[in-house]
């Protein structure tokens, strides 16, 4: 059952709404978003919406995981850092499109949910989950080709955008409640670059360099 939904998901909810990055596409094909849903809500794991996953957070829309992994332009040798862990869905998806993924989650309980969730889905061995500010990325293991943000801030948040490889990419949401845009910024000679903008919603980046 979940594989046919999963393949009418890439197929309705995302190529035929621009999504056209094959990797994309595929690697969502295999990811079982099921797998990172609380169990009463897992019949509804592909509907075109953000779902709750305790604690005051979400799993994101399937077409916004598959944005920003787009947007990331990854091709499989670079090392990524997903911040805002969450239910370890999008951790999943850059495992399927990276070498190497970080993700990192402020709240403990949140991240030991997604720690079983990635060891259920195959994924226990190829994500490191770390505990912390999101906002403060995760330094000793930088520098990214790529970092995702999953909640938004006010700003691209610096401490982030240090921690990028020249040329790197940085794909977060920018904003208050309500007015968001998802902004993909490179790291430039020049300085932070933005590429491109979009409007989102998400929840509230909270840390140091957040909310």
């Amino acid at each position: 059952m979940f594989a046919d939904e999963r393949a009418r998901m890439v197929e309705w909810q995302l190529r035929r709404r621009g999504i056209e990055n094959e990797r994309v596409l595929a690697a969502m094909g295999r990811v079982p978003r099921e797998l990172f849903i609380p169990p009463e809500l897992r019949d509804a794991a592909y509907a075109d919406a953000a779902l709750p996953i305790g604690d005051g957070q979400t799993i994101s829309q399937p077409y916004m995981a598959a944005l920003i992994c787009e947007q990331l332009a990854l091709h499989g040798s670079e090392r990524v850092l997903d911040v805002g862990t969450g239910s370890g869905y999008q951790a999943a998806v850059l495992a399927e499109l990276a070498a190497e993924v970080h993700t990192i989650e402020r709240i403990p309980e949140l991240a030991e949910r997604a720690r079983a969730s990635l060891a259920a889905a195959g994924y226990g061995e190829r994500v490191h989950l770390h505990v912390g500010d999101g906002t403060r990325g995760v330094p000793e293991s930088a520098p990214f080709a790529a970092i995702a943000v999953a909640a938004a801030a006010l700003e691209a948040p610096p401490a982030l955008y240090d921690q990028l490889e020249p040329r790197g990419r940085l794909v977060v949401p920018v904003g208050r409640h309500g007015i968001q845009r998802l902004e993909l910024i490179v790291r430039s000679p020049e300085g932070p670059a933005v590429i491109k903008s979009v409007p989102c919603r998400f929840v509230p980046l909270v840390g140091e360099e957040g909310f």
